[in-house]
């Protein structure tokens, strides 16, 4: 399974590079805090996979990095090649990039 760090999302953020953000986390934890990606909560993720780019990088989050590597094996199981798993997550982010973020 294909990893991008915490700092290598900030940099495709800030260079405005062309990817999508799918974070499969519970809406309520999504209302809590997020990246700006598209909220897919995992139990949907194969229901949902229409939504899911397939001709650009696709990085996908959660919390900790756990269900959405659950996600991209589903995925994958789907036909997907272009999907990444955001190591460490949300928690990863706030330790990393930007503290002021609410996780629980």
């Amino acid at each position: 399974m294909k990893e991008i760090s915490v700092q290598e999302l900030k940099e495709k953020k800030d260079k405005g590079e062309d990817f999508q953000l799918i974070d499969v986390r519970e809406d309520f934890e999504y209302e809590m805090s997020n990246l700006g990606g598209l909220s897919i909560p995992l139990s949907g993720i194969l229901i949902e996979a229409d939504k899911v780019e397939k001709d650009k990088p696709v990085i996908v989050m959660c919390r900790s990095g756990k269900r959405s590597a659950a996600a991209i094996m589903q995925l994958e199981q789907k036909g997907f090649t272009n999907l990444y798993n955001l190591e460490g997550g949300i928690l990863a982010w706030v330790e990393q990039i930007d503290p002021t973020i609410n996780v629980y």
